[in-house]
């Protein structure tokens, strides 16, 4: 699996959140997704044409999550700036550091082995580990037409060992 190393600013999302846990990801992120998408041209200051799905775990460390551990799950744009947010909507900010960013191609079935890969053998063999910031893919706007053949960036908060 490809992957590059970025350091970002911070980015402006709005979007919707929902909490929810391992156990329930699939569903609540389909169900987030259809209450979201319908409505994302309302938002303006938008920068791009790409949509987040964002994991913000909190204080939570991954070595303690378990399949009932709550989190926040949100869908968003980006945007340049939080000046008008539409009703029901609310803002998160990516905040700025290192991510490591793998491209992820294939079926959403297979995305759990593309994940345990990145956490079980390229996290511990690299020269980085986790960072306390929020997790997000980065997908197209026509992510959820062909679920069989995806392509999205995921990008995971690192920070050198040390």
């Amino acid at each position: 699996m490809k992957h590059r190393i970025e350091k970002t600013k911070d980015r402006y999302v709005v979007g919707m959140k929902t909490n929810l846990t391992i156990q329930t990801i699939q569903q609540e992120t389909g169900n987030l997704a259809r209450q979201f998408m319908p409505r994302r041209h309302e938002v303006v200051s938008r920068i791009g044409e790409h949509v987040f799905s964002i994991q913000d775990y909190g204080n939570i460390q991954m070595n303690d999550m378990t399949p009932q551990t709550t989190f926040e799950k949100w869908i968003g744009v980006e945007v340049s700036n939080f000046d008008a947010i539409p009703e029901g909507m609310e803002t998160f900010v990516l905040k700025s550091g290192t991510y490591a960013v793998f491209t992820y191609k294939g079926s959403i079935q297979d995305f759990p082995k593309s994940r345990q890969y990145i956490f079980q053998d390229w996290l511990p063999s690299s020269d980085y580990q986790l960072d306390n910031r929020a997790h997000f893919e980065e997908l197209s706007e026509d992510y959820s037409k062909d679920l069989q053949n995806t392509e999205e960036d995921v990008w995971i908060p690192v920070k050198l060992k040390g």
